[in-house]
């Protein structure tokens, strides 16, 4: 049975032109990485359906287009894709979207207190910084929930 240490979890809110747009992610440290799991409601219909999905820096959704979220959540200064927060897109049907993934690109504590992105478009893998994800539509802080087992 796999262990469980620390969690956290986000709150995702959209942006006044997203209001629709709720969800949670949540962060379980495990020993072989953490597991990152998002249920988001709410999204808009595009072509593709998919949505870029980021770790931010900032630490706060304040200002215009979540602007105090920063950029990308990148500590070990590495090209786009490979930064830490870089996680894989979500797909939504009918404005639902359920990922989960496993990754060791950081620890649960070392994203407590910075943001989750949502964009309006899709992460093209290659665009520096940001894979031309386009806008900010939805944001939320990552905070600490406890130790679980």
């Amino acid at each position: 049975m796999q262990k469980y240490f620390l969690s956290a979890a986000a709150r995702i809110m959209g942006d006044s032109s997203h209001p629709s747009v709720r969800g949670i992610v949540r962060f379980f440290q495990r020993e072989d990485g953490v597991l990152v799991e998002a249920q988001v409601t709410g999204l808009p219909r595009t072509e593709t359906g998919f949505f870029a999905f980021h770790i931010h820096e900032g630490a706060n959704c304040d200002g215009d287009d979540f602007s105090n979220s920063g950029g990308h959540f990148n500590p070990g200064k590495k090209a786009h894709p490979n930064h830490a927060g870089d996680l894989p897109p979500l797909l939504a049907d009918h404005g639902k979207a359920y990922m989960k993934v496993l990754t060791g690109r950081f620890h649960v504590g070392e994203v407590i207190g910075k943001t989750v992105i949502i964009h309006a478009e899709p992460d093209d893998f290659h665009t520096q910084p940001s894979g031309n994800a386009g806008m900010k539509i939805a944001c939320g802080v990552i905070q600490r929930t406890g130790n679980r087992r």
